[in-house]
């Protein structure tokens, strides 16, 4: 029999504390998957309609996820999932995926386009890791909502969004985060530009 004070007793007590941590840790970890991933999911879906001017913060998990079944239909594009808005068999507006490297990280995102390739319905980050309080208010609404409503003139320069003051400049950089603006118009300029040409090429 072990003695009171022999080292064993410490690392059979480490040992059995980890395992019942880790079969707890674990059961949560089970229990909680399914719940993230449904949060997850009906973020993206809430994202995705405001990307096409749609969602309305009033509106519960169960409309939302209706009003999105219903009306919205995935394409596969590029490695990406491109979403379509459709009334009545009709294409209304396109959320068109767009990528890039930040100033900290890749930033992901949709654009929003009008079904005719003419006007921008809005903009969503689905992913961005810059810096809170400057380049990160890229997610914050004063910033998106600059870009509903903006006509898509020919693409073919390569410039649908541009900071202003510059020539043509038709949104608003972020004050003291002009790389990360930059970086944004620029990801959002080549993504969706080449997708207008290849659906007009259509």
């Amino acid at each position: 029999m072990f003695k009171e004070k022999s080292p064993i007793y410490p690392v059979l007590f480490i040992l059995i504390l980890t395992v019942i941590l880790t079969t707890i840790l674990a059961f949560l970890d089970q229990v909680t998957e399914p719940v993230i991933a449904f949060n997850q999911e009906l973020e993206l879906k809430e994202k995705i309609l405001n990307v096409f001017d749609l969602y309305d913060e009033n509106m519960d998990d169960e409309e939302i996820n209706r009003f999105f079944d219903e009306h919205v239909t995935k394409e596969d594009y590029k490695d990406e999932v491109l979403y379509i808005l459709e009334e009545n068999g009709e294409t209304m507006a396109y959320a068109v995926p767009f990528e890039g490297p930040g100033l900290w990280g890749s930033i992901k995102g949709y654009l929003g386009l009008s079904g005719d390739l003419q006007e921008i319905t809005g903009v969503e980050f689905i992913k961005q890791d810059e810096t809170p309080g400057l380049g990160g208010r890229i997610s914050e609404a004063p910033y998106k909502e600059q870009y509903r409503g903006l006509s898509v003139e020919s693409p073919e320069d390569g410039a649908i969004v541009i900071n202003k003051p510059a020539p043509g400049g038709n949104i608003d950089a972020i004050a003291g985060a002009t790389q990360t603006s930059t970086f944004v118009t620029n990801m959002i300029n080549e993504d969706v530009t080449a997708f207008i040409e290849e659906r007009k090429g259509e």
